[in-house]
């Protein structure tokens, strides 16, 4: 019972999350716009909408995601976002990951490519979970597995009775493992140190409490999404 009562309160944050995602997109119908992690690209098509822009690609490793996404119209790469993505330097105005970052063993190397592709003036709108979330906190203290870092096998989710996933049968997609969660703190300076000013801040998710309490404390909400502008190009930070 109360597996189910977490799975509607993460539904409910998660389309929080995603609308937190839409206020943050600009309009413009010239953008070029790169998601990535692009999925089958239904998320895709509906950020690109919300834009105005026709101009849409994506990465994604998964074959059969691809597949999918194209027949939306996405011209998609694939490719392993831990390492070099396929595209020129400067290409895009706006760049999105949503729930990505937690799934990649070289964060790194993943913020610098963004720096490399993102247009100085250009933005980024990075989501990812937040290690410092009360339900996070609280499992840690009872010696839990934090519930952003359950899924860290192809099994399904291990340490944590009340995770929403206890007792799946799990994915053969090993992108979908979770690998690094930042805190709320941690992810802002993070996209900073890479030539990105923050400019917004939202959260949703605030478990067990409704989802607007995140609005009120988003340092403790379980979604962070980021909107971030490139302030420097990827020459001056390797200097």
């Amino acid at each position: 019972m109360l597996s189910k009562f977490f799975t509607y309160l993460w539904d409910t944050a998660y389309q929080g999350n995603k609308n937190n995602i839409i206020s943050l997109l600009e309009h413009n119908p010239k953008a070029k716009f790169l998601d990535l992690g692009c999925a089958e690209g239904t998320w895709t098509t509906e950020c690109a909408k919300k834009m105005g822009t026709e101009q849409v690609y994506g990465v994604e490793v998964v074959d059969e995601q691809i597949s999918l996404a194209q027949s939306k119209g996405i011209i998609v790469e694939k490719g392993d976002l831990n390492k070099l993505i396929p595209f020129e330097n400067n290409a895009f105005d706006v760049i999105h990951a949503n729930q990505v970052i937690e799934h990649l063993y070289d964060t790194e190397k993943f913020m610098l490519e963004i720096n490399r592709l993102c247009n100085v003036g250009g933005y980024i709108v990075l989501s990812t979970e937040n290690a410092s979330s009360w339900h996070n906190i609280f499992a840690l203290v009872l010696g839990w597995q934090m519930f952003s870092l359950t899924n860290v096998c192809s099994y399904g989710s291990v340490g944590n009775p009340l995770a929403i996933h206890r007792g799946d049968t799990g994915t053969s997609w090993k992108s979908m493992e979770h690998i690094r969660i930042f805190a709320y703190r941690g992810l802002i300076e993070y996209i900073e140190h890479f030539g990105f000013k923050v400019e917004s801040i939202l959260c949703s998710g605030y478990y067990p409490l409704p989802n607007w309490f995140a609005k009120i404390d988003p340092r403790h909400g379980h979604f962070i999404t980021i909107k971030a502008r490139k302030t420097k190009p990827i020459s001056l930070i390797m200097s």
